[in-house]
């Protein structure tokens, strides 16, 4: 593995962003907290914005468990859903209107729940997002040997980046953030965020049919019941197990 390379002048300052929800179906689910926030090129926040919603439905006890909010915490603290979507999504589109990429772990979980939330709303969706940099694709496409499990926790430890306060929206951005530059200081990249963009839908694409044939193999699928590989916004609901 190469090591000790300069990290890319567009990955000098990044978005980042992470949905904690009230589940994985993206369709369906909805968005119980939220955070965007801008790193620097050493991966230090220099603006950044959180929210608390009120998804409107129950938070079931499994969810509630991941991220620490509860129905009633969210009912008693938390904003009116629409509000919470119409700003987080106004917030992505400032950044992408600056020209910054965005980074998301398993961008195509968050960009397509709050598309979906977008629609349920009636709010307009971030039309053809991007450049996105999802750590999660291009850890797999870099370094597709390495053994062991690719959750962000997992990833973020294999690349030395620490990170607090695992499933806390801001503490994943920000994680995702880092593991995206160490990455690029470990491995040489596409030579602009649009490329790496393009490369990723690509790669999305070929790892989640490389994960349908092996769940077949296996039993884990029916052969009828393909990963959804679409990058970074699919139209179907529960998340797929590309993290394991």
């Amino acid at each position: 593995m190469a090591l000790d390379l300069q990290l890319p002048n567009w990955l000098g300052r990044i978005g980042v962003f992470d949905l904690e929800t009230t589940g994985v179906d993206v369709t369906a689910d909805r968005i119980v907290t939220a955070y965007v926030g801008v790193l620097d090129e050493h991966g230090r926040q220099i603006a950044a914005r959180s929210w608390l919603a009120d998804p409107g439905i129950p938070i079931p006890d499994g969810a509630a468990a991941v991220h620490g909010i509860t129905t009633a915490q969210a009912r008693a603290d938390g904003r009116a859903a629409p509000e919470v979507v119409f700003e987080v999504t106004a917030s992505l589109r400032a950044l992408f209107s600056q020209g910054l990429p965005v980074v998301a772990y398993n961008a195509s979980y968050d960009f397509s729940l709050l598309a979906h939330e977008c629609v349920r709303h009636r709010i307009p969706p971030l039309d053809a997002p991007g450049p996105i940099i999802d750590p999660l694709v291009i850890d797999k496409a870099v370094d597709r040997y390495r053994r062991g499990k690719r959750t962000l926790s997992a990833v973020a430890q294999h690349y030395g980046v620490t990170l607090d306060g695992a499933h806390e929206a801001s503490a994943d951005a920000i994680a995702a953030g880092r593991v995206a530059q160490a990455i690029a200081r470990s491995f040489p990249l596409a030579l602009s965020a649009h490329d790496l963009h393009a490369q990723q839908i690509g790669w999305a694409r070929s790892q989640a049919a490389s994960l349908t044939e092996y769940f077949i193999r296996i039993g884990r699928i029916d052969p009828d019941d393909a990963l959804d590989g679409t990058w970074p916004v699919r139209r179907r609901g529960p998340a797929q197990d590309l993290v394991s």
